[in-house]
């Protein structure tokens, strides 16, 4: 186990200048295998986001007339989160009896049944039945969408050991895409062809991609570990790094019940171009993924500080989103955009390394290297990012009513306020802890001593 460990982490180390050149060229090309992999994982991240974004424009009016309150549409929103959470914690658990790659298409085949599905409920009867099949199908989605995102992580680590990072912040350009993409495409099928062509359209398209994810993505053998969740999450860095990983999805998640109507309200725009103002975000965080995550790969000892500074970096524009009042700052909408570049950007530098640290940390402790560590490791994160996403909107939505937007995402910043001074303090332990330990290993007199005492010798 202690030489599968010391595999893992020199697997996080970069490369040296003294790579023969044989194994230099390998890791420039990608192989056939590879390449396949990643449109697999492309194709799950877009679709899964384009069908989890579709619903903003036009649902909650469409609950509304079915007779669910506003309290009620929040639920069926965050209900998607909380099974998430669950979901994800048994699926990474047992990520190797089921394998990898059937709960990867397992998981997108449940995802476009349950989609088309919610494109029938408006035909179902007003009251409790709607309610309760609406939170019912979202629970499925939940489900499905787990499963995928779950096994996708696990196998994209398996395929690339050596810069996961930054084919995951690579692939992180077709997630925003399918954030930007789905409230517009679904506002205009909404518009031009009622409530179920959104939903039918996005569930054949995810349900023909089942097929071709069969066919392509390679299948990756695995034997099952005695290694648990437990053990990997009561690892002191591994708790600091889930406390990132929740404060992001928080502040993220926060945005989604809120930013909208602070728009409609503060700067009077047309409901048409509020999702431009979204664009701010998801292209900075989508463009910006790439370069952070090679950076990652290419300077892993960076990734500590791209943490920290990406909390603190998080925390500042949250306080500034407003702004906070007690600045006495005006808010303009100018400003108001830049501050959610911004976001975007210090969201890439916390959440792109967040993975392999965890990864590097697990190797380090002991853990076997191999497809039954990478699912503990990506159900870890995909659940504490999903209870990031459900407590995120909940907390959000009572704060931005008790107290206002401003306070309100001032407050939400000190998640990411929080993190991002734990994290440096404790690197900042951890390195002081180490180098006192080596120096008291390798005392600066020994090799004057064994100087001297070679000299006398001869």
């Amino acid at each position: 186990m202690g030489s599968r460990a010391a595999d893992g982490a020199a697997s996080e180390q970069p490369p040296e200048d003294g790579m023969p050149e044989a194994l230099g060229e390998e890791s420039r090309r990608l192989t056939r295998e590879q390449l396949f992999t990643m449109a697999a994982t492309a194709s799950i991240n877009f679709s899964s986001m384009i069908c989890y974004s579709v619903l903003g424009p036009f649902f909650p009016s469409e609950a509304e007339k079915k007779g669910a309150s506003n309290t009620v549409v929040g639920l069926i929103f965050g209900c998607f989160a909380l099974v998430n959470f669950l979901t994800a914690l048994i699926l990474g658990n047992y990520l190797t009896h089921i394998g990898a790659k059937f709960m990867f298409v397992a998981g997108m085949f449940v995802s476009g049944c349950v989609t088309i599905l919610f494109g029938m409920l408006d035909k179902v009867p007003s009251g409790p039945i709607f309610i309760g099949l609406c939170f019912l199908v979202r629970a499925m989605d939940a489900v499905g969408f787990a499963a995928a995102m779950t096994a996708s992580f696990s196998i994209l680590a398996k395929a690339f050991p050596n810069n996961i990072a930054t084919v995951l912040g690579s692939l992180e350009i077709f997630t925003g895409l399918g954030l930007v993409l789905g409230p517009p495409l679904g506002g205009f099928l909404y518009q031009s062809f009622g409530y179920e062509v959104p939903f039918i359209t996005l569930g054949c398209v995810v349900l023909v991609l089942v097929p071709v994810n069969m066919c392509i993505l390679p299948k990756y053998d695995s034997v099952p570990s005695k290694d648990s969740f437990w053990k990997l999450i009561l690892l002191p860095k591994v708790l600091l790094l889930c406390l990132i990983i929740f404060s992001l999805s928080a502040c993220l998640g926060f945005l989604d019940p809120t930013m909208s109507l602070f728009i409609l309200k503060k700067f009077k725009l047309p409901a048409g171009y509020v999702g431009l103002v979204f664009l701010g975000l998801a292209l900075s965080y989508s463009l910006s993924s790439p370069l952070l995550g090679l950076l990652s790969d290419k300077l892993p000892y960076l990734r500590k500080w791209l943490l920290v500074s990406g909390g603190l970096m998080t925390a500042l524009c949250f306080f500034m989103l407003g702004p906070a009042p007690v600045l006495h700052i005006e808010s303009q909408l100018w400003m108001f955009v830049l501050v959610l570049v911004l976001i975007g950007f210090s969201l890439g530098m916390s959440a792109i390394p967040v993975f392999p640290e965890i990864l590097h940390c697990a190797y380090e402790n002991g853990f076997e290297e191999g497809l039954s560590l990478l699912g503990l490791v990506s159900g870890l994160f995909n659940a504490v990012w999903s209870l990031g996403a459900f407590a995120g909107p909940t907390l959000g939505g009572f704060l931005n009513e008790k107290l206002g937007f401003e306070w309100a995402s001032a407050i939400q910043g000190g998640w990411a306020l929080l993190s991002g001074l734990a994290t440096g303090i404790f690197y900042i332990t951890e390195a002081t802890r180490r180098s006192s330990s080596s120096s008291l290993q390798n005392p600066p007199g020994n090799n004057e001593e064994r100087t001297h005492l070679m000299g006398s010798e001869t």
